[in-house]
């Protein structure tokens, strides 16, 4: 029995995943951090010699992406990054609304010990690495931005919707491609850690009007910063 359970945890450690699923991985990460502009083609040839697949895992991986929405798909075009817009923006954060704060509610109904344990770890571990970051802007640092996605997936992860827990992550990385975008014009840092802690805190007191009421503004306030972000990069 012990030699088949280690034999078991051995499989484990040598698995590697799919290589489409490795593919849509570090592509996926790339569109995201905004290493491609928005717009721009996603030639297969020349995602090859980046990223070393052929063209079937890229190719599944990039359908992916679209069905995500950060990437476009046009049968005779090939794949582009999907664009940046206020409009684009709009659509997100307004989605972001109707699944983010009616989710935290039903978490803050539903979560038990363990949950208000897992939303405590998370914001601990974020806290300490925005502590020791620069005065940069904290999004660009991509362990604060790994998370920073799993503080917020920890506030609703009570909800009993898988769904809307799934279409709200999706939103949340949509939003991420705008935050890295908008950080690139940002004079000065934006920390988070006391809005996320005020959120926390509601959150934990189960107090869920307040909660809402404070992730709706933080949802809000990414998309104020992001349009004076557009507007600045439309004057440069």
């Amino acid at each position: 029995m012990h030699k088949i359970s280690s034999m078991h945890k051995q499989e484990q450690l040598n698995y590697e995943p799919p290589l489409a699923e490795q593919a849509f991985v570090r592509l996926r990460r790339d569109v995201l951090g905004c290493t491609y502009d928005a717009g721009a083609k996603l030639k297969l040839d020349e995602l090859q010699a980046s990223y070393g697949y052929s063209s079937s895992p890229l190719r599944e991986a990039l359908n992916r992406l679209a069905q995500e929405g950060l990437v476009r798909a046009d049968e005779r075009r090939g794949f582009r990054v999907a664009a940046i817009s206020a409009e684009d923006l709009a659509d997100i954060t307004r989605m972001r609304l109707l699944i983010d704060i009616p989710a935290l509610r039903d978490s803050i109904a539903h979560g038990d010990d363990g949950w208000e344990a897992a939303i405590l770890a998370a914001f601990h571990r974020l806290e300490k690495v925005e502590s020791r970051l620069n005065d940069g802007p904290v999004v660009l640092d991509d362990n604060w931005s790994d998370l920073h996605r799993a503080f917020h997936l920890a506030l609703v992860a009570a909800c009993p919707s898988e769904r809307q827990r799934a279409w709200g992550g999706s939103l949340f990385d949509q939003a991420e491609r705008y935050r890295r975008f908008s950080a690139r014009f940002r004079r000065s840092a934006r920390r988070k850690s006391n809005e996320h802690r005020k959120i926390m805190d509601a959150t934990l007191r189960r107090d869920a009007d307040t909660a809402c009421a404070l992730l709706e503004e933080h949802i809000l306030s990414t998309q104020r910063n992001v349009l004076a972000a557009l507007k600045a990069s439309a004057q440069s």
